[in-house]
């Protein structure tokens, strides 16, 4: 695994505490939304179809950084929309970073180069760009060619420059196995310090419903990239083994919808990154009024397919400190790719999908024109 040691100290560390402390809920990484206006299109997201008014609306640094104190999770890990186009950036990872909070500041990369000055390089702070596979791969999943020449360009200037360096890898049904794994093997070239991978989640406001994976396909695909590494043992990848190994199909877990806490310029996002249904004014309130239990794989049929990172990775990172042994095996023999997968979690008793986005955000576009008309 790519996660440095010092991470893996600090978030071990609050790990344990709360466990002591019998802490029932508690967050393992913020997601820190500050705006939503973007420089892409990706065919996944559905970020930038607000009005312009909402798309300039910005989270503040004193926002920002109250929140990093009142959620208190070790990692923070700033999206968006495209967050260097934030003016006051610099100043909240700063914020952040001073707070001995681990930043993973996600872009897209095409503003990296213009932007890389105002960044120091820290054991507290890691560029995570955004790489969907190879150039055909990436250039069709953003919907603009030479998008990833620019971003290997920026990977190369930060690796110069001194940073930590990640990329975040989405994959959807028309990935093909062999393809994602030379990818894999290619941005070692590059001296990336980690991977971060993920299914694609079928995002109610996506504009391409088409090519998010379901649930069996998943598991069938991870299996195949896993299985032209060793396990995955060729890769250096910023999550725990055994949230990869959920992936390959052999880990039934229920996720963990409070795990990736989400700020957004509307608010604390209900009940994940993910989903969209109603938002609270502060960390606490979204943690206490939450009914969280009416969310989940078996819960949710929204929820039916999704096996992303930012729901199943608390899961996973739990069950290694409950298992570590178990743990250890999996990081040395690798992910298993042959063999009877893990039961699944019961869809029997699952509510129907509620859609409810449009309602919620444009609910929550009304406050906001009322508060500033």
């Amino acid at each position: 695994m790519a996660i440095p040691f010092l991470q893996s100290v600090y978030v071990g560390a609050y790990l344990i505490k709360k466990r002591l402390t019998r802490t029932k809920r508690y967050p393992l990484v913020m997601m820190l939304e500050p705006l939503y206006r973007c420089n892409l299109e990706c065919a996944g997201c559905g970020k930038i179809d607000y009005s312009e008014d909402i798309l300039d609306k910005r989270i503040s640094v004193a926002e920002a950084l109250a929140a990093v104190d009142e959620c208190g999770a070790p990692v923070v890990s700033i999206a968006g929309g495209e967050p260097l186009i934030h003016k006051d950036l610099p100043e909240i990872v700063k914020g952040i970073v001073a707070r001995h909070k681990f930043v993973y500041l996600c872009t897209n990369a095409l503003l990296l180069e213009k932007k890389i000055d105002d960044y120091k390089p820290s054991p507290f702070f890691v560029w995570s760009i955004h790489l969907d596979g190879d150039r055909e791969m990436h250039d069709e999943s953003v919907r603009r060619e030479g998008v990833y020449d620019r971003a290997v360009a920026a990977i190369k200037l930060a690796k110069e420059r001194g940073f930590r360096v990640n990329i975040n890898c989405t994959l959807f049904n028309n990935a093909k196995p062999e393809k994602v794994a030379n990818f894999f093997d290619s941005v070692k070239g590059l001296g990336v310090d980690g991977i971060t991978v993920s299914p694609g989640f079928a995002y109610e406001h996506a504009p391409d419903q088409e090519h998010f994976l379901k649930r069996e396909k998943t598991k069938e695909l991870f299996r195949d990239i896993f299985r032209r590494g060793r396990g995955g043992r060729n890769w250096a990848f910023s999550q725990s083994g055994m949230f990869l190994d959920f992936l390959a199909g052999n880990r039934t877990y229920h996720c963990t919808p409070w795990g990736n806490p989400t700020l957004t310029v509307f608010g604390w996002q209900r009940p994940c990154y993910l989903l969209a249904e109603g938002y609270a004014k502060t960390f606490t309130e979204l943690m206490e009024t939450t009914e969280w239990d009416k969310y989940g794989t078996g819960n949710y049929e929204k929820c039916a397919d999704c096996m992303v990172h930012c729901g199943y990775e608390a899961t996973a990172v739990n069950d290694t400190l409950a298992h570590p042994l178990r743990a250890l095996g999996v990081t040395l023999r690798g992910i298993r790719t042959q063999g009877a997968m893990a039961p699944e979690v019961s869809f029997e008793h699952q509510r129907p999908a509620a859609r409810v986005y449009s309602r919620h955000s444009q609910g929550r576009v009304s406050e906001l024109h009322e508060q500033n008309p």
